[in-house]
């Protein structure tokens, strides 16, 4: 490659990352705006935490371009913060900046690669949740009336307000609604239709002298560091909230990365990723902004201009400086209820309608899942709810293996028993059984195995065989022992095949082989066969 080559080269990259930071910088604008409204923090903490969170982690996260910032799911947790708190903002800023430190706290763990094995219903119930808060919260400034931060409290409003709604609010409104659910997509990637509301409406607001709500003031001076008094008993009453917080964020950025991966045919390091963006976080805690998470959308955005290098995560942040300085006047004017059409837009877009086009055909497992996860976080709690579908998908997978696992009884086909065979029938006390255990023994088919040797009533030989070369929980440890114990009970003389050595050790050490004579437990099914023949001939 020559020297031009390579200049034309660069200059293209950095051309691609000047245009993909400046796209994702407008698409981020009227976002870091509505949502700073939404949680109670105000327009300029929701623009300062994209500025200083796009900056940190652009330059020291990875080498693939994150733009961050205040998303959906971390704004409704700060919003529902915020109303738990009394909007008491020095205790929230504690929490943000106990997230940040949580954060980074994570990257030095293998956390990092839990958010893989999230079954897809958890996480689909989950941004299907946040996509319908955000909706509802928005209809009251929509219609011109005082906005809340839970969305009972929206829902009652509304039922109760509906006829003082401002008209002139609710028309414009209305007009930006139209305008970013309108606009055609081919054209969003040059105009995206969030910014072209935001800008067209309040000029039409401007221009009318509307009565409507407005941002009124946002402060473009650089916010100062301060350290907010922290004690041990706030550390401990707002832990909760803190890991909360951190893992909301640290898991909507590891989601972003996987997309990155899938667009750049990388790997994006998990715990970079999350590092950077914890001490991002811990920094808007300090400034007093909101904080965030790499966004899916402002970074897909940035990919698909041509950004390919952290540079336009920096382009980003640069951008929305720029702008906060010089048009501070003009966002001042922006009405609370074009926010609201924009907030409501982001919300339907954060809606999964992939998994809804086939809810219809899928597992009913995967159904109860996502309605659990789904009526928890719109009305109750996120952690709680992604907390609970976890454990649901946990369960019923369980509950899946459990069901497969069975014993399987065998006759012995044996010449030498085979003459014996009518004896046996006729002395049930002689029965000469093999069974097998398979399938997965753990603690979810433990219980369920144990029932099953009531059905060895009469039966005098045993040959208990367990095949899995797996080792053992607590639980089938404790199921085993309470099989051979029946199994005494019924006088049956047990024939134990163990053929992993691992596991056989477990049984030891744990006493469980004690009840079995050293005589009785083999390696193979064929020995312990050929013991219940000498047994049954004598």
């Amino acid at each position: 490659m020559t020297i031009r080559d390579k200049i034309k080269l660069r200059l293209n990259i950095f051309t691609g990352d000047l245009f993909g930071g400046i796209n994702s910088a407008i698409i981020a604008l009227p976002q870091a705006l509505a949502f700073g409204v939404a949680t109670g923090f105000g327009a300029g903490a929701g623009i300062w935490g994209a500025i200083i969170l796009c900056l940190v982690a652009g330059i020291l996260g990875t080498r693939v371009p994150m733009i961050s910032g205040i998303t959906g799911p971390s704004a409704i947790v700060i919003a529902s913060i915020m109303h738990a708190l009394n909007k008491d903002i020095n205790a929230v800023l504690i929490i943000i900046l106990m997230a940040g430190i949580f954060q980074m706290m994570i990257a030095l763990t293998k956390w990092t690669n839990v958010v893989k094995y999230v079954p897809y219903p958890v996480i689909s119930g989950f941004m299907n949740g946040v996509g319908t808060i955000i909706i509802i919260m928005q209809i009251n400034p929509l219609l011109g009336l005082k906005s809340y931060s839970n969305t009972i409290e929206s829902l009652e409003h509304v039922l109760q307000s509906f006829h003082t709604m401002n008209i002139e609010a609710f028309l414009l409104g209305l007009t930006a609604l139209i305008m970013v659910f309108g606009f055609p997509k081919r054209w969003n990637k040059y105009v995206p239709s969030q910014i072209l509301a935001l800008i067209l409406c309040t000029f039409i607001s401007i221009k009318m002298g509307l009565n409507v709500d407005k941002i009124s003031q946002i402060s473009i001076s650089f916010p100062k560091l301060a350290l907010p008094t922290i004690t041990l008993h706030d550390t401990i009453t707002y832990f909760d909230y803190g890991i909360t917080l951190a893992i909301i964020l640290t898991s909507e950025t590891l989601l972003t990365g996987l997309v990155c991966n899938s667009i750049t045919k990388t790997q994006i390091s998990p715990r970079l990723l999350v590092a950077s963006q914890g001490l991002g976080n811990a920094l808007c805690g300090l400034t007093g902004s909101l904080p965030g998470a790499a966004a899916t959308m402002r970074t897909v955005a940035a990919l698909k201009t041509g950004a390919s290098t952290k540079i336009a995560a920096l382009t980003s942040s640069i951008v929305l400086f720029i702008l906060l300085y010089k048009f501070s006047g003009f966002v001042a004017e922006i009405p609370l209820c074009v926010l609201a059409a924009i907030l409501i837009k982001i919300g339907s877009d954060i809606i999964d309608t992939k998994l809804l086009k086939v809810i219809k055909i899928a597992p009913k497992e995967d159904k109860y899942v996502l309605l659990v996860v789904f009526i928890l976080t719109v009305f109750y709690n996120l952690i709680v709810a992604v907390g609970a579908g976890i454990t649901l998908a946990a369960l019923l997978y369980a509950k899946k293996v459990a069901d497969n696992a069975k014993v399987v009884h065998k006759k012995v086909q044996d010449k030498d028993i085979r003459k014996h065979e009518k004896a046996l029938e006729i002395n049930s006390h002689h029965k000469l059984r093999i069974v097998h255990i398979s399938g997965q023994f753990f603690f979810g088919s433990a219980t369920q195995l144990i029932s099953q040797f009531d059905e060895l009533l009469g039966t005098k030989y045993l040959i208990l065989s367990y095949d899995s070369s797996e080792l053992l929980d607590i639980s089938a440890i404790f199921a085993f022992e309470d099989i051979i114990a029946r199994l005494k009970s019924q006088h049956i003389t047990i024939l134990l095949v163990i053929n992993n050595s691992d596991i056989l050790n477990q049984l030891k050490k744990h006493k469980i082989t004690d009840e079995i004579d050293e005589e009785f437990i083999f390696y193979s099914e064929l020995e312990a066969i050929n013991k219940a023949k000498k047994l049954i001939k004598k």
